[in-house]
Formats: C-alpha cells, structure tokens, sequence
C-alpha cells in the first residue's frame, strides 16, 4: 500500500433552493407517477436551480464550506479544478468564474469534462499534482446545473437528473497517515452515443434545426447505459482495491455515484459490501452527475457517518463513458 501524498482536508456542497417532487414532474405532464420513479431509480425529489441560481453561484457555495472547515483562505488555493457537464458558458471555463466569486486571485483554474466522473477524475489529477510538487492545496469541485439541458418532456431524463455542488479541498499529507491509497480511472469512446447531448459543439453548432429537433438536450439510452454502468463500476471498484492491496472487508464506507438505487445495489453486490455500508443520498438529490460523488461524501460527513480513521471506497460512472474509483482514508 503507497503511502498517501494527499487528503481530503475539508468538505461542502450546496443545492437550489426549490424541490422538486416526483408528484411534481407528473402535475407537468409527463407520463410518469410517483411510485414508477422510486421503483426504478429510487429518487423520490431533487433539486432544481431558480432565477439567479447559476452553476457558478452554486459552486463558489459549495467552496466556501469546503474551505471553511478545511481553515483554508483564499489566497492559500493553488489551483481549482471544476468537474462539470453543464457549464455556464462555452467559453470562458465556469472554474475561472468561480475562482474570481473566491478571490483565489493566485489560484490556475480550469474544467474537466468527464461528466458523472467528473470528480473523480478530478480528485485523481489534484493528487497528481500535489504529489509532482506543483500545488500544496487543490480545490476540487464536482457542480452541475443539468435542468437547463434536460428535456422535461423526456422521462428518461427529466425524472433521473438534479441540480447541486459538492467541493472537498485537497491537501498536501504531511504524515501520511490519511489520505489517497489507491485510483483507477478509465473510458471509452465508442459507446458516446449512448448517453450524450448531440448539439452544441463544434460539428453540430446550435441552430433552429437543432432545436426543433431536441438535439440541444441531454439523450439517453436507459437500459444500455445502466447495463455498462453496473459492469464498468464493478471493474472500477475491483481495480482500486487491488491496487490498494484491500479487500471489501477492509472498506468502512462505499460512496458511490448516485446513479439510481438499482446500480448502487448491483455496485455493493459486487464488491462484497452490505448496503449498511453503502452511503445512499439518491432519493433526496437524484443523479446530480459530476456533484453526486461529492454531495454524498459532505452529506455523510455532515451526519457523522465519515469518522477518522475509516477507509472509504469511491465510484462513478458517467458520459463519455468514464468510469473510475478511489480509496480513500480519513
């Protein structure tokens, strides 16, 4: 087992103000009822960006937290990585726009696209960077505003996705006691169709077309997404522990990404976790994507769930499609 360069010294997330119910998205018209959604992903609300609520805002909100309890200042933040699928603009990154909301004034801060991985690989690249000598501290965040690229006509997509950030800042580990045993991250291409948002980037530009067309929107194909999620997640959390040299009873807690409950129970299942030890969240925040991961994990520090010393298991599966894990000791 290596010995840890990096920690998670400080969590935070935040969400919208507005709630959205399964009876809700029902009232809108879509054909779907309150009893279908929870039987099939296990989501019972999430919540939804308003007027004023931007990724950014969100964001810098989860920061914020993230620091707070880190007792990191501004001025101390090296560099910001943002893990997002749905950023403010094209163009500039949201993690720039973040870091001025900070003040990070000396902080380098880009995006990383790798959808419900998103933190995840984000978290992999901080410790790289921690451990090359570039940065001392790394704010990680994982935000989506994904309401405003869902069809709420579509109810493959506009039951499952919320809106939400989640942060953790990264610390150089003086000890070494604490922090990152193990990574794995992997991805592949050739299955992009499966889960994708067809219009918007360079080969098919927005235009009238496009929109009649829906093509502006998040498009998913359910059952082969969650077909390769169960398998690819398997994989993930099989090549972390490995790596680690640990096995499923050496591992406190499983946070996983907030998928659906099916996907979290087939991940458990095959890592040999009992789902008391498996940290769910999905039926209150649905599949925030690249927020999921780190939503969950504050939500669990918050209720004391996350104690020092315990040996946490992380995996995602996202978009692309990405997939990866860590395990991590608090």
């Amino acid at each position: 087992m290596k010995r840890p360069v990096a920690y998670i010294a400080g969590t935070g997330h935040a969400v919208p103000r507005r709630i959205v119910t399964n009876a809700d998205i029902a009232a809108m018209g879509v054909d779907t009822n309150d009893e279908w959604i929870i039987e099939r992903t296990g989501i019972r609300q999430r919540h939804i960006a308003g007027e004023g609520e931007t990724l950014t805002s969100i964001a810098a909100e989860a920061a914020r937290q993230a620091m707070d309890r880190a007792g990191v200042t501004p001025g101390e933040v090296d560099i910001i990585i943002l893990g997002t699928a749905s950023p403010d603009h094209l163009l500039p990154a949201t993690a720039v726009e973040v870091q001025t909301a900070l003040g990070c004034a000396r902080a380098a801060a880009f995006d990383l696209s790798a959808a419900c991985s998103g933190w995840l690989y984000s978290t992999i690249v901080a410790e790289a960077l921690i451990a090359n000598g570039s940065a001392n501290t790394v704010l990680v965040i994982g935000a989506e505003r994904l309401s405003g690229i869902v069809d709420w006509t579509d109810r493959n997509t506009c039951i499952v996705f919320g809106d939400g950030a989640g942060a953790t800042v990264m610390r150089r580990s003086e000890t070494g006691q604490r922090g990152v045993l193990s990574h794995f991250m992997r991805s592949d291409g050739a299955l992009a169709e499966l889960l994708w948002r067809p219009a918007g980037g360079g080969v098919l530009p927005f235009s009238p077309e496009t929109f009649e067309k829906r093509q502006h929107y998040v498009q998913m194909s359910g059952r082969e997404v969650f077909k390769h999620a169960v398998r690819s997640m398997a994989e993930a959390t099989d090549r972390a522990l490995d790596a680690a040299r640990l096995t499923a009873a050496d591992v406190d807690l499983l946070i996983p990404h907030q998928a659906n409950i099916r996907i979290i129970d087939a991940t458990a299942k095959h890592a040999g976790i009992s789902m008391e030890k498996v940290f769910v969240n999905v039926d209150r925040f649905g599949n925030t994507s690249a927020a999921s991961i780190p939503i969950a994990l504050d939500d669990a520090v918050r209720q004391g769930v996350v104690k020092e010393g315990m040996t946490v298991l992380f995996a995602a599966f996202g978009a692309g499609f990405t997939w990866g894990s860590l395990v991590v000791r608090f």
